[in-house]
């Protein structure tokens, strides 16, 4: 079920000693597949088995990009496009329901985290930063994988099939906050892929790039860090205050 509103105090539950005293962040909105979990690779394998029963061979390198943080929707498109074959609603029924199906079986064996991310959680949940988990996965598949991950480290948890319109749209960070009674500009989003990214900045929030599968260039709205490893509060604070900084110049 979607998760419940939550009181607009939500974050002052904690201490937020470890954040600077000018700092104005009061969230952190966390992408799952390729920033918290090396789970792109488990959709990879299922999109091009799909692929394949419906009559294709593999992805084109482009096609795999294409379906980096895109939701099960988009990501349908892209193997139909790829198999060259016309995507009718007893056949795309039938396409996702072994997508999700195949890819459930994988969640349910367990998926590496990505470097730094259980760390990183800890952290800003001990900085006193509120949290939500912000994915384009569906609910089905999300609970399958909160199950490794840990529900405990997030207030709310949003997914694709939750919202209007899954990522690239802002929908998903914008229920995010609303959930946590804030507003996007009090919120850094730790990302991976563009298409996530790209959500993330048209909802206001300030944007931690932590690039998986491909490069993620320099941008307006984002400050890129390799790894999430060795990630403090006063780095979400400072990646928080640069971008608000650009944006207001």
């Amino acid at each position: 079920m979607p998760a419940e509103p939550r009181p607009a105090n939500l974050h002052e539950r904690h201490s937020r000693a470890d954040l600077p005293h000018d700092s104005a962040v009061r969230a952190v909105l966390f992408d799952m597949d390729g920033t918290l979990i090396d789970s792109e690779k488990v959709w990879d394998r299922s999109l091009v088995e799909v692929l394949r029963w419906l009559g294709g061979t593999d992805l084109s390198p482009e096609a795999r990009r294409e379906t980096l943080g895109g939701s099960l929707r988009s990501s349908l498109a892209i193997v139909f496009r790829e198999a060259g074959v016309v995507q009718t609603p007893e056949l795309a029924e039938q396409a996702a329901r072994r997508l999700v199906e195949r890819t459930a079986e994988m969640f349910a064996g367990g998926l590496p985290w990505r470097p730094g991310a259980l760390t990183a959680l800890r952290t800003v949940r001990a900085a006193g930063l509120a949290t939500a988990l912000v994915t384009n996965t569906g609910r089905y598949l999300t609970d399958k994988a909160l199950v490794g991950i840990g529900v405990e480290h997030f207030d709310v948890t949003v997914c694709g099939d939750e919202v209007p319109r899954g990522k690239p749209a802002p929908d998903p960070y914008l229920r995010a906050a609303e959930l946590l009674g804030l507003v996007t500009h009090h919120c850094v989003a730790v990302e991976d892929s563009p298409t996530g990214i790209a959500a993330a900045e048209a909802s206001g929030a300030a944007v931690l790039a932590v690039p998986c599968e491909v490069p993620i260039p320099p941008g307006h709205g984002r400050v890129v860090r390799p790894t999430l490893e060795g990630l403090t509060a006063a780095d979400l604070a400072a990646a928080h205050r640069e971008v608000r900084e650009r944006r207001a110049a």
